[in-house]
């Protein structure tokens, strides 16, 4: 057993009632279990306990056994000084807080069935614990559950959008480029893509952005894809060597430190996804269109918002996927997954950003919107969710389902989940009435 359960069965009051006792024998009656605490400090603050007629108030700690507040070095802290009840599964030893006062020792007992429900979750092999619960569980429970997880997915995003947001001296513009450009790489070659923002900001671009071959010659030069060496194939190819030129020179005004051309990865992608194709096309859309985050707020549908990032690399990558090697003539043009995978890991977080920060619910809900509009992604944890019983019908889902995945599935963060939450209640006479308000 874990902290994390007894947590639960405090906050819940999953416990037989009649065994919290005193050590002197009198019942404790808990008038408000107190404030779940995630950071440093007492488990939780502000309980309100009645024994003996006097009702107290301060804060509750728990443990596996009462000796674990010394192993934990409590004893010498004074934030724990305030604690009226030490809550334990098995009291072996008198504790005393950094003030001197003695703790009172309280063992929790709860139901065997939770408990042996709880260790099935946690301990299951399966990468989704309660796969073979899904199918009974109550739909409105899974579903708001995922429209929860949705948004605090972004909220999570947000927090890192937030801390570009500082680095760029609060420039949105720049900001939404940064993120954009570290989602032009796909999973990948993220880092490369990111490291190139920095490299040449937006700001740089703009001064040149009606010659989109210095712009192309800056962010290709910049990335260290102008090498000499990395495309031996293009010596004498005429594109790549104005390219060469150009860079020259601006590298020389700007004092540009091009990134790593080796850090580029070419090997497993499809041709159209080529990082050479890639970069080729953010060039063409920061060439043409200044004020682009500014475009994303005031565009007001799906369709209008999808027409900003459908662009075109130039005319020399229609027959070319690399430097200096021809291939079958193709219109390099972002196509409409590659929109909505962007939309979804880029446009939409930092749009929502831009709501939370400014607090405007209308923006924050209209990116949500977006997301609802948008199609299921496609990945293998997708994939996992649709074998467990569980359809995703739009873009907000599957975000939803991601998070479901990968913060709580994955970390057997099955109490903090409220499919997994009731599914450890199931059938239990210690049921609370508002259980179905188990949050996070």
């Amino acid at each position: 057993m874990k902290e994390e359960f007894l947590h639960f069965a405090w906050k819940y009051g999953l416990y037989i009632k009649d065994s919290l006792r005193t050590p002197g024998g009198d019942l404790i009656e808990v008038l408000h279990p107190g404030e779940y605490n995630r950071d440093s400090g007492p488990d939780f603050f502000n309980a309100r306990i009645r024994y003996n007629g006097i009702e107290w108030a301060g804060n509750v700690e728990i443990h596996l056994k009462a000796s674990h507040f010394e192993t934990h070095g409590h004893n010498h802290d004074h934030a724990y000084d305030n604690t009226i009840l030490h809550v334990v599964v098995e009291d072996d030893k008198k504790v005393f807080t950094a003030g001197g006062n003695e703790l009172m020792n309280v063992v929790i007992k709860t139901e065997e069935a939770i408990i042996d429900r709880y260790l099935s979750l946690v301990n299951n092999p399966l990468s989704i614990a309660c796969q073979e619960a899904l199918p009974g569980t109550d739909k409105f429970r899974i579903h708001s559950w995922i429209n929860a997880l949705t948004v605090e997915r972004l909220e999570d995003k947000y927090v890192k959008v937030k801390e570009i947001l500082s680095s760029t001296g609060n420039d949105w513009e720049e900001t939404f480029y940064r993120v954009m450009a570290r989602y032009f790489g796909f999973r990948v070659n993220r880092e490369p893509f990111e490291r190139l923002s920095k490299t040449v900001p937006l700001k740089l671009l703009r001064k040149h952005g009606d010659n989109l071959l210095q712009v192309e010659a800056l962010l290709f030069g910049a990335a260290g894809m102008l090498e000499e060496g990395l495309f031996r194939e293009a010596v004498n190819d005429p594109y790549y060597r104005d390219l060469m030129r150009e860079f020259r020179m601006l590298s020389a005004k700007y004092g540009i430190n091009p990134v790593h051309g080796w850090l580029w990865k070419f090997s497993k992608l499809l041709p159209v996804n080529f990082p050479t194709i890639r970069v080729a096309q953010m060039a063409s859309l920061v060439s043409a269109k200044e004020g682009l985050f500014a475009r994303v707020i005031e565009a007001g549908q799906t369709g209008i918002l999808k027409s900003l990032f459908k662009t075109k690399a130039s005319e020399y990558w229609d027959n070319h996927y690399v430097f200096g090697r021809t291939g079958n003539r193709m219109n390099k043009k972002t196509g409409e997954e590659a929109v909505n995978i962007f939309l979804i890991n880029a446009v939409i977080p930092v749009l929502f950003a831009y709501g939370k920060f400014h607090g405007s619910d209308e923006i924050c809900s209209r990116a949500l919107n977006y997301l609802e509009s948008l199609p299921p992604e496609e990945n293998r944890i997708v994939r996992e969710w649709r074998d467990a019983g569980i359809e995703p019908l739009s873009a907000s889902d599957t975000q939803g389902l991601l998070m479901l995945r990968e913060n709580y599935c994955t970390r057997r963060r099955c109490l903090e989940c409220r499919i997994g939450a009731s599914l450890v209640l199931e059938g239990s006479e210690l049921k609370r009435e508002d259980e179905l308000m188990l949050e996070p």
